[in-house]
C-alpha cells in the first residue's frame, strides 16, 4: 500500500509538470515524447510516469499511438469550438443554481475580483485582469456545488488554453462591463437573465476564437 501510494504521489507530480509544459507550449502539439529522456529529467521512473501518461490522455493532453509512441495531442479546430460550447453550457447550468443560492458574502466576492478595474478597465493590467476572469469563472462552477462539473471543465479549458496563448481572448474594456452585469443579475437571483448574459459573454468569445482559428 505504502509503495502504491508512492507511486501515485510521484505520478501525480509527473502528470502536473508534464501539463504545464503542454499547456507552455514547451512540448508543442504532434511533438513525440522521449520517455526516457523525460524520466531522466523529472526524475521519476517509468512506471510513474506511466500512470502520469494516463493522467494526461484522459484530459486530451496526449496520445498513445500504436508501435509509435506518446505524442502530444494535435488539436482539430472543430474540437476547439465543441470544447467551447460545452464549456459554455456546463457554466450556464452552473450559473442558474448559484443565481438561486448565492449569499450577499458570495456576491460580494464576485464583485471584489473586478472592483481594482473599476475605474479604468480600458488601462488594466492585463495579466491581473486576466486572473480575475479566471476566478470568476473558477467560482461559479465552484459555488454551484456541481462536482461532475468541475472535473469535466479541465478538459474543455486545456484544448482552450492550447488553442489562445496570448491570454485572454477578449480584453478588460469589452469584457468589465459584461462580467458586471452578470454578477449583478445573480445578486438579483435572476437566474433568466444570469443565463442570457452569460450565454452572449460566451457567444462573442466564441467568434473570436473562430476569427482566430480561420487566420491560423
Amino acid at each position: 500500500m505504502k509503495k502504491q501510494l508512492e507511486y501515485y504521489d510521484l505520478s501525480f507530480q509527473a502528470y502536473k509538470r508534464i501539463k504545464a509544459m503542454i499547456l507552455k507550449n514547451e512540448l508543442p502539439a504532434g511533438v513525440k515524447i522521449v520517455q526516457e529522456k523525460l524520466a531522466g529529467e523529472l526524475g521519476v521512473s517509468r512506471m510513474p510516469l506511466h500512470k502520469a501518461f494516463q493522467m494526461l490522455e484522459n484530459e486530451l493532453l496526449v496520445e498513445s499511438i500504436p508501435r509509435r509512441g506518446i505524442y502530444v495531442k494535435k488539436i482539430d479546430p472543430q474540437e476547439i469550438i465543441d470544447a467551447f460550447e460545452c464549456r459554455q453550457a456546463f457554466e450556464v447550468m452552473a450559473i442558474r443554481r448559484v443565481a438561486k443560492n448565492i449569499t450577499p458574502n458570495q456576491i460580494n466576492s464576485l464583485f471584489h475580483l473586478f472592483a481594482p478595474f473599476a475605474g479604468d478597465p480600458g488601462n488594466a493590467d492585463l495579466s491581473k485582469y486576466e486572473e480575475a476572469d479566471r476566478l470568476f469563472h473558477r467560482t461559479i462552477l465552484e459555488l454551484s456545488g456541481i462536482r461532475l462539473i468541475i472535473q469535466q471543465m479541465e478538459v474543455f479549458s486545456n484544448i482552450i488554453v492550447r488553442t489562445y496563448q496570448r491570454g485572454l481572448i477578449r480584453g478588460p474594456k469589452e469584457t468589465y462591463s459584461e462580467h458586471i452585469a452578470i454578477i449583478e443579475a445573480i445578486a438579483r437571483h435572476d437566474s433568466d437573465t444570469s443565463e442570457l448574459l452569460l450565454t452572449d459573454h460566451f457567444r462573442k468569445s466564441r467568434e473570436k476564437i473562430e476569427e482566430i482559428i480561420k487566420l491560423q
